[in-house]
Order: C-alpha cells, then sequence, then structure tokens
C-alpha cells in the first residue's frame, strides 16, 4: 500500500513537472517576439541589418525613438488615437450592451429574429465600395464621427455579451418591474453592474480594434485632418524605407543613418503595442471570467 502511494506520489510529481516545463516554453514562445522587438528597436540600424539580435541589443541607440518623438505630428495622432478608443468603446459598449439586454427579455417575441438577423451580418456584408458609397451618403468622411457611428453595434460583441446577460437571474429584472423601472432604467442601475465582467472583457477587444485601426483612417479621412498616429507610425516608416534607396541624396542618408527600416519597425511595433498592455492588469480579472461565462451558450 505504501509502495503505492510513493509510486503514485513520484508519477504525480514527474507530471506536474512536466506541465510546468510545458508551461514555460508556451509563455516563452508567446513573450520572445515582444523581447526581440525590444532589442532590435534600442540597436543602431546599420548595425541590426547584420542579424543575429535575440534578446539583446548588441550597439544601443535610441536613433529609432529619437524620431518618432521628434514629430510633432505624433502628438496630434496620438490624441486623435485616445479620442478614438475612449469615445468609440465606450458607445459601443452603451449601444450594443442595450441590444443585448433587448434580446435577452424572456417575454420580447422578437428576439430570436433580432438575433438570427444580426448574426447574419458576421457571415455577409456590403463590400468596402458599397459601404464608403454609404459613408459618403451620409456625410460621414473626413469626419471624427465615421470612426465611432459605425462602430456602434457589433454582432460578435452582442452575442457574448447576451449570453452572459441570459444567465442573470430573471428575478432581478422583474422586481425592478414591479418597482416601476423602466427597461432603460433597469439596464442603467441593474445590467450594468451586474454585467461588468463581461463589458470590461468587451472594451478589450473594442479598444484594441480601435487603436489599431488604420485602413478606415486612410480610406474615409483622406484630407488627413483627422489621422491617428497608426496613420503617422505607418507614413513613417514607409519613408524610412523609401530613403534607404535613394543613395544620390546625401541628406536624407545622414539624417537617417542611425536608422533601418527593421529598427523603425520594431520601435513602431513596441510604440503601439505598450498602452494596451498597460491595460491588460486591471482589467485581467474581468476578462478571464467575463469571456468564459459569456460564451457557454
Amino acid at each position: 500500500m505504501e509502495t503505492s502511494y510513493i509510486k503514485n506520489s513520484f508519477a504525480s510529481r514527474v507530471a506536474d513537472v512536466l506541465i510546468v516545463a510545458a508551461l514555460l516554453l508556451l509563455a516563452f514562445i508567446v513573450v520572445y517576439p515582444f523581447i526581440n522587438l525590444l532589442a532590435l528597436s534600442f540597436n543602431d540600424g546599420k548595425d541590426a541589418a547584420r542579424g543575429g539580435i535575440y534578446f539583446f541589443p548588441r550597439k544601443f541607440s535610441f536613433s529609432a525613438y529619437s524620431m518618432l518623438f521628434e514629430n510633432e505630428k505624433l502628438l496630434k495622432g496620438l490624441g486623435w488615437s485616445v479620442l478614438r478608443v475612449v469615445v468609440g468603446t465606450g458607445t459601443c459598449l452603451l449601444v450594443t450592451g442595450l441590444l443585448s439586454y433587448i434580446i435577452s427579455i424572456r417575454t420580447f417575441s422578437g428576439r430570436k429574429f433580432m438575433r438570427i438577423l444580426f448574426f447574419m451580418t458576421m457571415y455577409f456584408s456590403g463590400g468596402i465600395i458599397p459601404t464608403y458609397i454609404l459613408m459618403n451618403q451620409l456625410h460621414l468622411t473626413n469626419t471624427f464621427q465615421v470612426y465611432w457611428i459605425p462602430g456602434l453595434i457589433n454582432a460578435y460583441f452582442m452575442l457574448l455579451m447576451a449570453s452572459y446577460i441570459s444567465d442573470l437571474p430573471e428575478a432581478l429584472f422583474e422586481s425592478a418591474r414591479i418597482d416601476g423601472a423602466s427597461e432603460l432604467r433597469i439596464y442603467w442601475r441593474i445590467v450594468i453592474p451586474v454585467a461588468m465582467p463581461v463589458f470590461a472583457a468587451v472594451s478589450i477587444y473594442g479598444a484594441v480594434g480601435h487603436w489599431n485601426s488604420w485602413f478606415d483612417v486612410i480610406l474615409y479621412n483622406f484630407n488627413g485632418k483627422f489621422d491617428t498616429l497608426q496613420v503617422y507610425l505607418r507614413r513613417l516608416l514607409l519613408e524610412v524605407e523609401a530613403t534607404q534607396q535613394i543613395r544620390d541624396q546625401q541628406l536624407l542618408l545622414h539624417k537617417f543613418q542611425g536608422l533601418s527600416p527593421q529598427t523603425l519597425r520594431a520601435a513602431t511595433t513596441v510604440l503601439v503595442t505598450v498602452p494596451i498592455l498597460c491595460v491588460y492588469p486591471f482589467l485581467q480579472k474581468y476578462f478571464i471570467g467575463g469571456i468564459t461565462l459569456g460564451s457557454v451558450k
């Protein structure tokens, strides 16, 4: 009996060691690309062209970051990006959350039809050209509103939030209705506080989408007035790549002599990733629980 217990104990320890080793390996695979980007971004451009940089810079340099922060337009783009994230994510949460609550009301006869209707939009869309024509006819082009009005309702977010809200006790809503509360008041006073985990989880998805978006900026704001940070960084990266092909313009070569597209690309990736990474620790406890519970159905 004692021998069997020792064998089981030894086997369980071996299993624990293997599991921990596998998880550490997986963590390394996930984290290493970002560490490599950091090393490249802080390395001299000419030296980085030799390759062989993995964990640490071989020839330390701030050239890439200096060029990024010397551009005054980046601050303007940063402001529009932050404003887009705040307004776009906030309005999407409120409107999509309200729609999720509506289709979760058991006494609402049209909730199944609305689910199917919005579910179909996840697989079928009008395409870029009809969408552009619609934005133009609505006079949304070259305005800030084009960033957040088309994204007020997100079908995928709606399904996640509706699944979570459907699992809430019906007694919460019935008692509020008996007390004379309107559906809008129930949504604001009960649904949002109680469903905060799924709201927080969805807000991460929405914020990341708005922060990384750049194609719609080029498509709908072609006058450049509301260009976001990602558009400026993309434009700057293309300019540096172009200067690498121009050998007879000594002034440009002198200006970018410590840069290379590789190091600048790494620096821009780090710059647009760090703000989102700073948000995750504050919403992590909501993110895991919200997505898990909201996707059961």
